[in-house]
C-alpha cells in the first residue's frame, strides 16, 4: 500500500471532539485496496525472507510430492527422473544437512521408494506388462537406488526400527506450517491496518490554523477562542454528516454501487443451489430404497443383458442363420466391440444351428468364423494368447477337423466364393481353408512357448499341448491326402516335419514306423512335388538335422554337399538362414562324435568365430555396440526366437569347437614353431590362449574354457595324461560331456585323439634331440597300440612332416638331421625378411623413376618401369629375371632383375647403362649425355 495514505490513528482521535464518539466501521480490505490501487502499488510485490534451510527443505519436499504422484500411476521413467532430481537437491542442501543432520522426511522418502521398487520388481506379471521404456527405467532405478542407499544405511535402518518418530516430524512440519499461516495472518492484519489508516486519513479534518493565542492579550484570547471553536464546529458538523451517511468510510462514496438487477441474479443463484441440494437428497433416498450400486469392470463396455439371437416367432433356417452370422461378423474389428462376447454369440449361434439340424456345412461355416474370432481375440500380433483362449482354440480346431473328416461330402477351399457356397444340399461347398487354420494355430503355439518363462512350470504345462498339436497335424495330413493339391500337401508335410526333425528317438516304438523312414517319405514327396524352393530347402535342412542328431554322419554330409545350400543360403530369408545354422551346428557335433575332428572344426568355425552363436541360432538377443535396434526390429527378432526346448547348448558347442581346434592347432604350432609365415587355423582358439597367457597368476581351472586352455598347455609339452585329466573329469562331464547321447563312447574317442595328437606334438617338438626313437617306447609312453604308432609315424614321413626313416628289423625311427636347429631357423627367418625388404625397396625406387617407352626403327618396342624392362625386337627371345638365363636371339624380349644390372644383349656398355634391345634401344646415361651435346651443338649452329 502506498505511504501517501499512511496516518496515525491517535492523531485523528486527538483532533476529534471530546464529547462525541464517532463510530468507525471497519472497511472491507479487498474493496478498499481495489478502490485505492495505483500503478505504482501494483508493481510492489510482497517479499518474504526465508532461511537457507527452509528454501532447501521446501525444494526437497516438492520433489518428494511429485515422486509420490508418479509412484501412484507407476510412471517409472518420471520416478527415475524425480529420484535423480531428489539426489541433486540433497547435494545442494549438504551444508544445511551437515549442521542440522539428515532430515527424517528424506529418509522416509528413500524407504518408501525402496519398498515401492522391490514390490514392483517382485511382481513379474506386472513387469511383463510394462512398456520397454518403463521396464528399462525400473531396472536402472533399482540399481541406482541400491547404490545410493548405501550412504544412508544407518539412517534407513534406524527409521525402519522406529518409524513412529515420523509423527513427531509431522508435528514439527505442522508447527512450521502454522508459523507460515501466522505470518500470513500478520500480513492480513497489516493490510487491515493499511485500510484503517486510509479510513483515518479520510476522517481526518484539514489541518487547523496555528494557535497564536499565546501571543495575544487577555481580551483577545476569548474572541480568538470563540472564533476557533465556531469554525471547528461547522467543519465537524459537515464531516459528521458524511461519516454518519457512509458509516465512517468516505471511500464508499466513490465506489460503484450494486444495482437491483445484480441482487436479483444473486438471489436466483442461491435458489438454484438449494434446489440442487434437495434433488441430490431425493436421489440418495431413492438409491437407498432400490439397493446398492453394481461395480462395473474396466475395459470394453459390458452388455447388461444378453441380446436375444432370434425372436420367439422367427423360423430358424439357413437364410436367417447366415444373416445373423453376417451381422455378428460385421462387428469384427470395430471400435467398442467386445471380442469375448462376439465369440460367445458365435458359439451360441452354432448350438442353435445344430439344434435345428441345419446340416454339417452350416456348422463348419460357423466354426471357421469361431476359429477366426479366437485368433483375433488378441489384437497385438507380437504377443501370445491367454491360456484359456488357447485351450478353447485347440478344442474348436480339433472339433472342426473331426467334422470335416466324418462328413466327406463337405468340400472346403479358399477359392470358393460366398455366392457359390452350398450349405443346404450335399455336396456341400464351404468357403474356408483348414490348412491355414492349423498353420495359424501352430504359430500361436510357438508364440505361447516364446511368451512363457523357460524355467517355470507354465512352460512345461504349455509344452504338454504339443502332443495335441501333433495329433491335429496328423489328422490334417490324413484329411488332405487324396483330396487336396500337391502344394497343400507339401505345406502339411512340412508342418509335420517341423515337429519331428529335432526329436531324438533312440528306439522306435513297436508297431510304428521309424522316425527315419517317416522323414524319408515326407521329404521325398516334397523333393519331387514341391514347386517352391523354400519348402524344399526347409525339408532338406530338417532332414540333415535329423540325420545328424542320430549320428548318421555320412548321409547328413552327402545331403548337405549335394544340395549346394552353402552357396545360395545367403540369398534366403532369415528363418531359413537360422535353420541352416542349426543344421550346420548339429552336423559339426555329429562329426565330432564320429571322430572327424577336421570336419567338425570346419562346420563350427563360421558360427563360433564371430562370437554371435547365440544370435545366429536364434536363442537370444545380444547387445549391439554400433547401433541400437528399433522397437520394431526388436519385436521382429523376438518372434524369430526358438522355443527353449529346441535350443542347442552353447557351452557344449563352444567346448566341442575348442577341443577340435586344440587337436588341430597344437601339433601344427609345434611343427611350425620357427616359421615366420605361420597361418592360424582357429583365431578364436589363439585369442583364448593369448588371454590366458596375459594373466600374471594362473590358478586351477574352473570354467570350461580354462580347462581346455590347461589341456592345450599340457599337450604342447607332450604330457597327454595331464591333458586328458583336464579335458575329461567330473566337472567337465557334468557341464558338457553328459549332454551327448553316448557319453562313454565320446569320452573314449577324445582320449584316443589326445594320445595320437600328443604323440605327433612330441615328435615335432623333440625330433631334433634324438638320433633314433624306438616305436616300442613310444607305444608304451603314450599307451597306444604299436600298429597305431607305426601308422602315425609312417603318415608323418610320407607327408614330409618328419625327416626320418623306419628301420623295420629293429623297429626304430632313424632321424636324418635335415631339420634346422633353432639358430639356423632364426637365420633363415632373418634372410627371408631381408630379401623381402630389398625387393620392396627396389620396387619403390623403380616406381619413383617412372616408366619410359621407346620405339625401335626395326619395329621393336621397349618399356622400362615397374620391374619390367621389355624389348620386343624382330627376333624373338626371352631373358628371365630371377634365373638370368639367355633364351633367344638378339633384340628379343629381355627383362632384367635384381643382381643382373650389368647385362648387355648386344655387347654394349657395362653397369646400369645396358642396351635393352636392338639397334635403337635405350643406351644409358652416357648415350644421353652425348645426345644432349649433339643437340646443343645443333642449336648453336
Amino acid at each position: 500500500m502506498s505511504r501517501f495514505f499512511a496516518a496515525s490513528e491517535s492523531e485523528s482521535e486527538s483532533e476529534s471532539s471530546e464529547g462525541e464518539d464517532i463510530p468507525v466501521v471497519k472497511p472491507v480490505a479487498g474493496k478498499v485496496a481495489q478502490a485505492f490501487t495505483f500503478s505504482d502499488d501494483e508493481e510492489d510485490t510482497k517479499r518474504v525472507v526465508r532461511s537457507a534451510k527452509d528454501k532447501r527443505y521446501e525444494e526437497i519436499r516438492n520433489i518428494i510430492k511429485q515422486l509420490k504422484n508418479h509412484k501412484k500411476i507407476k510412471d517409472m521413467s518420471n520416478v527415475l527422473s524425480d529420484f535423480e532430481d531428489l539426489g541433486r537437491a540433497y547435494d545442494k542442501a549438504k551444508k544445511v544437512v551437515e549442521k542440522e543432520g539428515i532430515p527424517r522426511f528424506y529418509l522416509r522418502a528413500l524407504v518408501e521408494l525402496e519398498d515401492f521398487v522391490s514390490e514392483c520388481w517382485e511382481d513379474r506379471e506386472a513387469r511383463k506388462q510394462l512398456s520397454k521404456n518403463n521396464a528399462k527405467s525400473l531396472t536402472t532405478l533399482r540399481q541406482k537406488l541400491k547404490k545410493y542407499n548405501r550412504d544412508f544405511e544407518q539412517g534407513i535402518s534406524d527409521y525402519r526400527e522406529n518409524p513412529d518418530q515420523d509423527e513427531e516430524e509431522e508435528g514439527s512440519d505442522d508447527e512450521e506450517r502454522d508459523s507460515d499461516e501466522e505470518e500470513e495472518d500478520d500480513d492480513d492484519d497489516k493490510d487491515e491496518n493499511d485500510t484503517q489508516m486510509i479510513a483515518d486519513f479520510i476522517k481526518k479534518p484539514p489541518p487547523s490554523k496555528p494557535n497564536v493565542s499565546k501571543f495575544l492579550k487577555d481580551g483577545d484570547e476569548d474572541s480568538g477562542d470563540e472564533s476557533d471553536w465556531g469554525d471547528e464546529s461547522d467543519e465537524s458538523s459537515e464531516l459528521s454528516s458524511d461519516d454518519e451517511k457512509y458509516g465512517g468510510n468516505l471511500a464508499l462514496k466513490f465506489l460503484k454501487k450494486t444495482t437491483e438487477q445484480e441482487k436479483a441474479k444473486k438471489d436466483a443463484k442461491k435458489k438454484e443451489v438449494k434446489e440442487r441440494k434437495q434433488t441430490k437428497k431425493v436421489d440418495k433416498a431413492q438409491d437407498e430404497d432400490e439397493g446398492e450400486w453394481e461395480q462395473v469392470k474396466g475395459g470394453a463396455p459390458m452388455i447388461a443383458e444378453k441380446p436375444k439371437m432370434f425372436g420367439k416367432d422367427v423360423e430358424i433356417n439357413h437364410k436367417v442363420v447366415c444373416m445373423k452370422l453376417i451381422e455378428i461378423v460385421a462387428a469384427r474389428g470395430k471400435k467398442g466391440t467386445d471380442r469375448n462376447e462376439q465369440i460367445n454369440m458365435l458359439i451360441e449361434l452354432n448350438s442353435i444351428a445344430s439344434e435345428n439340424n441345419l446340416g454339417p456345412a452350416m456348422e463348419a461355416k460357423i466354426m471357421f468364423n469361431i476359429a477366426a474370432a479366437l485368433f483375433d481375440y488378441n489384437p497385438n500380433i507380437a504377443t501370445c494368447m491367454r491360456a484359456e483362449m488357447w485351450e478353447r482354440c485347440i478344442e474348436f480346431v480339433l472339433e472342426l477337423l473331426n467334422l470335416l473328416i466324418t462328413n466327406k461330402e463337405i468340400s472346403v477351399g479358399e477359392d470358393i466364393t460366398e455366392e457359390s457356397e452350398q450349405l443346404e444340399v450335399a455336396p456341400y461347398l464351404v468357403r474356408g481353408c483348414i490348412l491355414t487354420v492349423v498353420e495359424r494355430m501352430d504359430e500361436e503355439f510357438t508364440k505361447m512357448l516364446q511368451g512363457c518363462d523357460a524355467h517355470s512350470t507354465e512352460y512345461v504345462e504349455r509344452l504338454r499341448d504339443e502332443k495335441k498339436v501333433c495329433d491335429i497335424i496328423d489328422r490334417l495330413v490324413v484329411y488332405l491326402e487324396g483330396r487336396s493339391s500337391n502344394e497343400e500337401l507339401c505345406r502339411a508335410y512340412l508342418k509335420k516335419i517341423q515337429h519331428l526333425y529335432y526329436k531324438y528317438e533312440p528306439v522306435s516304438p513297436e508297431g510304428q514306423k521309424n522316425s527315419e523312414e517317416v522323414m524319408e517319405t515326407l521329404c521325398r514327396f516334397i523333393h519331387t512335388k514341391d514347386q517352391t524352393d523354400r519348402i524344399r530347402t526347409n525339408a532338406i535342412l530338417c532332414q540333415i538335422y535329423h540325420h545328424a542328431i542320430h549320428d548318421r554322419w555320412y548321409q547328413a554330409r552327402d545331403l548337405m554337399m549335394m544340395s549346394h545350400l552353402q552357396d545360395t543360403i545367403h540369398h534366403s530369408d532369415v528363418p531359413l538362414q537360422i535353420l541352416y545354422n542349426r543344421a550346420m551346428v548339429q552336423l559339426g557335433l555329429c562329426a565330432f562324435r564320429q571322430g572327424m575332428i577336421k570336419d567338425a572344426h570346419h562346420c563350427l568355425v563360421d558360427i563360433q568365430s564371430g562370437g554371435r552363436a547365440k544370435e545366429l541360432l536364434a536363442q537370444g538377443l545380444l547387445l549391439q555396440r554400433q547401433h541400437e535396434r528399433t522397437p520394431e526390429q526388436e519385436k521382429i527378432e523376438k518372434r524369430r526366437q526358438m522355443p527353449y526346448h529346441m535350443h542347442i547348448n552353447l557351452e557344449l558347442l563352444e567346448c566341442v569347437y575348442l577341443v577340435s581346434a586344440m587337436l588341430m592347432e597344437i601339433p601344427y604350432m609345434a611343427a611350425h614353431e620357427f616359421d615366420a609365415r605361420r597361418r592360424m587355423i582357429s583365431k578364436n582358439f589363439h585369442h583364448v590362449m593369448r588371454v590366458s597367457e596375459r594373466n600374471p597368476l594362473v590358478g586351477p581351472p574352473e570354467s570350461m574354457r580354462e580347462h581346455i586352455v590347461a589341456a592345450s598347455k599340457a599337450m604342447k609339452v607332450g604330457d597327454w595324461k595331464a591333458c586328458r585329466d583336464y579335458a575329461i573329469n567330473e566337472k567337465m562331464n557334468k557341464k558338457v560331456w553328459d549332454l551327448f547321447q553316448n557319453t562313454a563312447e565320446t569320452c573314449e574317442m577324445i582320449v584316443s585323439k589326445i594320445q595320437e595328437e600328443s604323440l605327433r606334438t612330441y615328435l615335432f617338438t623333440y625330433s631334433s634331440v634324438y638320433d633314433s626313437l624306438s616305436m616300442d617306447n613310444m607305444a608304451e609312453m603314450f599307451e597306444l597300440p604299436k600298429a597305431t604308432v607305426h601308422s602315425i609315424i609312417s603318415k608323418m614321413i610320407i607327408n614330409e612332416e618328419l625327416m626320418a626313416s623306419l628301420d623295420e628289423p629293429t623297429q626304430t625311427v632313424v632321424m636324418h638331421r635335415t631339420e634346422p636347429t633353432r639358430l639356423q631357423s632364426l637365420a633363415l627367418q632373418l634372410a627371408e625378411k631381408v630379401a623381402t625388404l630389398v625387393e620392396n625397396n627396389e620396387r619403390i625406387m623403380e616406381q619413383k623413376m617412372g616408366s619410359f617407352f621407346t620405339y625401335q626403327k626395326q619395329g621393336g618396342y621397349q618399356r622400362q618401369g615397374d620391374d619390367r624392362c621389355q624389348n620386343w625386337g624382330q627376333q624373338g627371345g626371352f631373358q628371365g629375371r630371377g634365373d638370368r638365363q639367355n633364351r633367344g636371339g638378339a633384340g628379343g624380349y629381355q627383362q632384367y632383375g635384381r643382381g643382373d644390372r650389368n647385362q648387355n644383349r648386344e655387347g654394349g656398355r657395362q653397369g646400369y647403362q645396358g642396351n635393352r634391345g636392338g639397334q635403337g634401344g635405350y643406351q644409358g646415361n652416357r648415350d644421353r649425355q652425348q645426345n644432349r651435346g649433339q643437340r646443343r651443338d645443333q642449336r648453336q649452329y
